[in-house]
């Protein structure tokens, strides 16, 4: 497949659904994961401060951690991109579907709606006792680690090592990308499951699978079509 049949084909589509990774908030200046840790934080490894265990053994430490980025995600503004997704979710109605490892909520930002956050969000936090979810107040307010209006102390609201994704979140996903026309599969590396599986689920139902990543990946073999750019500039060619 050529960029002419991979357009055709997704302007054709009926149902889209997409996988969205760290690629595409990294023009929005979003550090990944890993690359958070960074000056004092540096003497850390993620998995020291993204797990249950750190949690419960340091909630003070977690939480000064996680509202630093929660600090940086909210200076952040979402790019053409994710406009570009709530473009393509306009054109397709009911037939569209997002899917985001992302925790920055740039794409809601953005003026997607027809999503689900995989991984969580950076912008709430999760009642300890009830698990529900609430707004995080602005940064420049926020006292850690917080509590909620019921008066329990809050967690972040992401997915930590450790820890099953939502099921509900999980299944919306893999029933979207099985009936998909075609999938877009952006800004991700392809190694962190189950995201990385979704793909297969439109590949095994004959659909058309349309990467968009500037270097290859592990998904790249199976892939309709790849696209080696940005995911700005990737989505710009599909669209046009």
């Amino acid at each position: 497949m050529k960029l002419p049949e991979a357009r055709a084909a997704l302007s054709a589509a009926q149902r889209v659904a997409v996988l969205t990774g760290a690629g595409i908030s990294a023009e929005s200046g979003i550090p990944t994961f890993r690359d958070a840790q960074t000056g004092h934080w540096a003497r850390f490894k993620p998995e020291d401060l993204a797990s249950p265990e750190a949690y419960w053994r340091d909630p003070e430490l977690v939480w000064e951690w996680y509202a630093g980025r929660y600090r940086d995600v909210m200076k952040a503004q979402p790019n053409e991109g994710h406009r570009l997704l709530a473009q393509l979710e306009r054109q397709k109605g009911d037939g569209f579907f997002l899917a985001t490892q992302n925790v920055d909520g740039l794409h809601a930002r953005a003026g997607s709606t027809r999503l689900v956050e995989l991984h969580g969000n950076l912008t709430s936090g999760r009642d300890e006792k009830t698990g529900e979810t609430f707004a995080l107040a602005a940064p420049d307010t926020l006292q850690t680690p917080p509590v909620s209006p019921n008066g329990n102390r809050m967690r972040p609201n992401v997915v930590w090592f450790g820890e099953y994704l939502s099921e509900d979140a999980l299944e919306a996903a893999a029933d979207a990308f099985a009936a998909a026309d075609v999938a877009l599969v952006i800004g991700t590396s392809g190694v962190v499951y189950p995201a990385a599986g979704l793909a297969f689920e439109t590949l095994g139902q004959g659909g058309v699978v349309i990467e968009i990543n500037p270097t290859p990946t592990d998904l790249t073999p199976q892939m309709s079509f790849s696209l080696r750019e940005t995911a700005s500039k990737g989505l710009a060619l599909l669209l046009e």
